[in-house]
């Protein structure tokens, strides 16, 4: 280990020498010394041995905690998150959860540096439950959508269950509206990934999250775009369906996104292609809908279109009166 940090400081020192910067050199290369000896000692205090039978965390944290600021700011990522771990786990053992949640989210961000996805994960979610165990659901929730959005490139499942985890500690804390950015985010995720059933589920959720907490215009455009994420996967049905249940809804009912999905849904019905994307192209209600949902639209229709077809009369039970 002290050949590996040896040889590391050496291409440090040199670097900065090269840029006619020596006086900080040897600066930055005395913190990295300091560094190293605080590392050690805190290690030195945390482990159990014959002479020693319980760990020091009171006095072994704070020298965690300035180790790692100090590789931190050296990128000295691997230094780094080891050391805020081991700063978390000793607050944790202070009984300072809140901190301990801090430290976890910095060591989270110096995964995202070494892309340890898996890492990212587990340290952001960790930092979660700290948060939680606190009685901080809106800190909780921050936490996971910010290690969502940190890993949903590389293991967008992963993010995708951080954004829904985020929005169930708001909505079982009553803070729907609070969840609105991160349900607008977990449905991009889901378009990314051409999960529109899912992305349009996820549409519906915030509608009625708005719904509980008086959001009209907002629960009338999730709704609205709920039906166009159906109509872009090709799922006429679904729309229809999904357009049926929105419309128990006084507020989306007498709404103009409501008459939009109207007007396309007809479009749809009668199989006029160029009506679609008239009704599309001339909504001055479309523009307001968010960007990835209104993206969609403008592709429609998606696919040649079907006439509507009603069950024929072979079909009909004569001994069936519903």
């Amino acid at each position: 280990m002290c050949g590996c940090f040896v040889s590391t400081l050496d291409e440090f020192s040199s670097g900065r020498s090269r840029g006619g910067g020596g006086g900080m050199a040897d600066r930055q290369e005395q913190k990295l010394k300091d560094a190293e000896k605080w590392l050690k000692k805190a290690d030195k205090l945390t482990k159990l041995s014959f002479t020693r039978w319980a760990a020091d965390w009171s006095e072994a944290t704070p020298l965690y905690e300035q180790a790692g600021l100090v590789y931190k700011t050296a990128k000295l990522f691997e230094k780094g998150k080891h050391c805020f771990e081991k700063a978390a786990i000793g607050q944790e053992r202070l009984s300072s959860q809140w901190t301990a949640a801090k430290h976890l989210e910095t060591a989270g961000g110096l995964a995202k540096e070494l892309e340890a996805w898996p890492e990212v994960a587990d340290l952001y979610k960790r930092a979660s439950e700290m948060y939680m165990f606190c009685g901080k659901p809106q800190p909780a929730a921050d936490a996971l959508v910010r290690g969502a959005k940190a890993i949903e490139d590389s293991v967008p499942d992963d993010a995708i269950r951080m954004y829904l985890d985020s929005c169930s500690f708001l909505e079982d804390d009553g803070r729907e509206q609070m969840a609105f950015d991160t349900y607008r985010a977990a449905t991009n995720l889901y378009i990314k990934q051409q999960r529109y059933a899912d992305a349009a589920s996820m549409l519906l959720r915030w509608g009625q999250a708005a719904d509980k907490c008086k959001a009209i215009q907002s629960q009338c455009k999730a709704y609205v775009s709920a039906i166009l994420v159906y109509l872009y996967n090709q799922d006429l049905k679904a729309a229809e369906q999904c357009h049926n249940d929105c419309s128990q809804v006084d507020a989306f009912l007498n709404s103009e996104q409501n008459q939009l999905a109207e007007k396309v849904l007809q479009a749809y019905r009668d199989s006029d292609g160029d009506e679609v994307m008239y009704v599309i192209k001339s909504s001055k209600t479309l523009p307001h809908l968010d960007h990835m949902i209104v993206r969609l639209a403008k592709q429609l229709p998606v696919g040649g279109l079907k006439p509507v077809i009603g069950p024929s009369n072979d079909d009909l039970d004569e001994n069936d009166l519903t």
